[in-house]
């Protein structure tokens, strides 16, 4: 009889595989997937790359960049017309001998001598080289000390609220620019000739802040009497560094 051998004849499709082998199609489908991927994020990139690509979004920034630094520049301008910045750093330039000097000079005047402002160039010297030069720095912090030891006083007697401490500032303040243009108004009706200029007068209007602070930190401490004392002691000696 005719004998068949095992596995002797194969299919023309080489057999029928148990398991169907998947793993190029796998390969290829992640692939695939990546490059799509790879593809998708280029093409996505960040917003803002196609945009600064664009040259017409430069032109425009370059555009928008020269208004902002020509409207700076017309603000410094109109800025220092109407507030002398250059000038208010010459009143601001002091330094701690100076201001210990100039406190003592306002509370004792009587022994000083020589009342000139020294001059270089035609120039005033700055404040810290000469003790009679005005300067802005004491009006100021007496200012703002004034306001915070009037808010203690206050808070001393059962007074004290945010809403009165912001009058005591406010009227301050508006009896200082009224003060300066009292003066002024006084000088252009006499018509006095003089080099004083409008931040002179507010630095030495400022300077009655020193024996304010005086008047009602004594008061505080000693009493009413102590008050009304330091309160024309201060007065006298303002009147003598004035004139």
């Amino acid at each position: 009889p005719n004998m068949r051998l095992r596995n002797s004849s194969v299919d023309g499709s080489e057999g029928s595989q148990l398991f169907e082998d998947t793993s190029g199609a796998a390969a290829g489908s992640q692939t695939g997937y990546s490059m799509n991927q790879q593809a998708g994020s280029q093409a996505a990139g960040f917003p803002g790359q196609s945009i600064l690509s664009d040259p017409m979004s430069n032109l425009a920034m370059a555009y928008g960049s020269s208004l902002a630094s020509q409207g700076r520049e017309m603000v410094d301008k109109n800025l220092d017309r109407f507030i002398p910045i250059s000038k208010l750093k010459y009143y601001f330039a002091v330094d701690t001998m100076y201001v210990g000097k100039k406190l003592g000079l306002l509370v004792f005047p009587y022994m000083h001598k020589s009342w000139e402002v020294n001059y270089q160039h035609d120039t005033p010297v700055a404040p810290r080289f000469d003790v009679n030069a005005p300067d802005l720095y004491i009006p100021a912090m007496g200012f703002i000390t004034y306001i915070l030891v009037a808010g203690v006083a206050l808070g001393t007697q059962n007074r004290f609220s945010p809403e009165l401490l912001g009058v005591q500032a406010s009227s301050a303040l508006v009896w200082l620019i009224m003060e300066v243009l009292a003066v002024l108004l006084s000088l252009y009706l006499v018509t006095v000739n003089t080099d004083l200029t409008t931040i002179d007068l507010l630095a030495f209007s400022g300077y009655k802040y020193v024996g304010m602070i005086i008047g009602v930190v004594a008061g505080l401490l000693f009493g009413r009497p102590a008050y009304y004392l330091s309160l024309l002691w201060c007065c006298a000696a303002i009147f003598v560094f004035m004139v």
